[in-house]
């Protein structure tokens, strides 16, 4: 392909923009609108499963004792719980200390425990950390056939409806996302198309003097990938202004939240965006196209 050629698509595509001004701007607001909610869907389920990952990572057995144990048998099931495989702490918690705890807990509702008086229903327990979060459900039932264990348990559960509600927000951005795209792909084939229609004595003269379908097809599909193009942009610049405000809200707010940082997943992000918009922008094109090169 020769620079002359190069520079006629070039030059082609950018008149039939501006000659489409307004199906132009409204092509690249529906790719801008379709990409940010993908955009937003997709930081907010990578979010989600790191979350997740990092709760999984933090999760400790936590071993309650039945009321009658003894300090002396506490004592030993804290020296057979250090002794057990990938065990790397084991914290006491007195019913005292399990008290207080959930006293702090509460916080300005603490007035709640008045009505127990000097009772404490609460058992004796340890925290117990081990190395690998698949330690944990294999230890966890031979825990709790210890003598003097009520029960041991860990936050499977909490988990596990993590990562449940980040398979909805996927398969539910998945369609979501889906139907956008068909929306883009509209526009953008109507838009196309327009411009063709408006061509079509001009694109028909190009076939019967021998120019190929691609030679015709080239700026349409340019032009095509350049709206998508910008509507990425527009789409990505707003996702990093969204992502970065929300970053600052939740470190000033909820700092224990583990969130990935913007750097370098907004990067990555806008390339995906980026190489989305133009596909859509290119297929569309290339949809609306093929009847009028039907001659």
């Amino acid at each position: 392909m020769s620079f002359s050629t190069k520079e006629y698509f070039v030059r082609e595509t950018y008149k039939s923009v501006r000659r489409n001004g307004f199906m132009s701007a409204a092509c690249i607001s529906t790719v801008a609108v379709s990409l940010l909610i993908l955009g937003l869907f997709l930081l907010l389920s990578l979010n989600t499963n790191n979350l997740a990952q990092y709760l999984e990572s933090q999760v400790q057995i936590s071993v309650y004792m039945e009321d009658s144990c003894t300090a002396d048998e506490l004592k030993a099931t804290e020296a057979t719980l250090k002794k057990l495989p990938g065990v790397v702490k084991v914290t006491a918690i007195s019913r005292e200390e399990a008290k207080k705890r959930f006293e702090e807990r509460l916080g300005d509702q603490k007035q709640l425990l008045n009505a127990l008086g000097e009772s404490n229903p609460f058992p004796a327990s340890f925290d117990v950390q081990v190395d690998s979060p698949e330690r944990i459900k294999e230890l966890t039932p031979k825990i709790g056939e210890l003598a003097k264990v009520e029960t041991a348990k860990f936050g499977r559960e909490v988990v596990e409806q993590l990562f449940s509600l980040s398979r909805i927000i996927r398969f539910g951005g998945l369609i979501l996302v889906f139907f956008l795209a068909m929306g883009t792909l509209f526009i953008i084939s109507n838009t196309i198309r327009l411009t063709v229609f408006a061509r079509r004595k001009e694109v028909t003269i190009m076939k019967y003097v021998g120019a190929t379908d691609w030679f015709i097809r080239w700026p349409f599909l340019l032009e095509g990938m350049t709206l998508g193009f910008l509507g990425a942009v527009v789409a990505s610049f707003f996702l990093d202004s969204v992502y970065g405000a929300m970053l600052g809200r939740i470190h000033s707010t909820l700092a224990f939240l583990p969130m990935l940082p913007a750097t370098p997943l907004l990067y990555y992000v806008t390339v995906f965006l980026l190489l989305i918009g133009v596909g859509i922008g290119a297929l569309g094109s290339y949809i609306s196209l093929r009847k009028f090169l039907r001659v």
